[in-house]
């Protein structure tokens, strides 16, 4: 029985970009390799989720994180993959 990997994808849309989600996807990857998580999970860019009024957006699963920040984005992170760990 093979487990499925959880996929992160970060909006890298230019709203979203610029707001934020550039740092974003450098705090999820130092992350991921701080807990030796990268053969773990699956971190995808996505070009837009169609949410930019609420960007920057990240999607973890099948849940969508809204007006994510450089310090709201490691307490979501250890929420979704603490258990990981």
């Amino acid at each position: 029985m093979t487990l499925l990997k959880k996929e992160i994808k970060i909006c890298l849309g230019s709203s979203c970009f610029s707001r934020g989600n550039k740092q974003t996807l450098q705090i999820v990857q130092k992350y991921l390799k701080d807990h030796k998580l990268e053969r773990d999970i699956i971190l995808k860019g996505n070009h837009c989720f169609s949410k930019c009024n609420a960007g920057p957006v990240v999607k973890i699963g099948d849940k969508l994180y809204e007006r994510v920040t450089a310090e709201s984005i490691l307490e979501i992170l250890e929420t979704e993959l603490g258990e990981i760990n």
